[in-house]
């Protein structure tokens, strides 16, 4: 999956900060969800313009940004997996 073509930059919308196009959600408030403990499934309920699709982008994009760095073979697999 390229992850690129579903996530954009939006200054006017989103003060700058990557989002989910066509949502106007942002991957930082949708990652906070999760880690507010809200389900796959919360989620796309919530915000129906959101399709499972774009959630998973919203996340590999977060993961280019974030999880790059460790350096854990496994997790890595795993995360090249994903974006195919």
């Amino acid at each position: 999956m390229d992850w690129r073509k579903l996530i954009h930059l939006e200054p006017k919308t989103s003060a700058g900060k990557p989002e989910v196009k066509e949502t106007r959600l942002s991957v930082e408030f949708l990652l906070g969800l999760f880690a507010a403990g809200w389900t796959q499934q919360q989620v796309l309920e919530k915000y129906p313009a959101l399709t499972s699709e774009k959630l998973r982008a919203a996340l590999a994009g977060a993961d280019s940004q974030l999880v790059s760095s460790i350096a854990n073979p496994e997790l890595q697999a795993i995360i090249a997996q994903i974006r195919e």
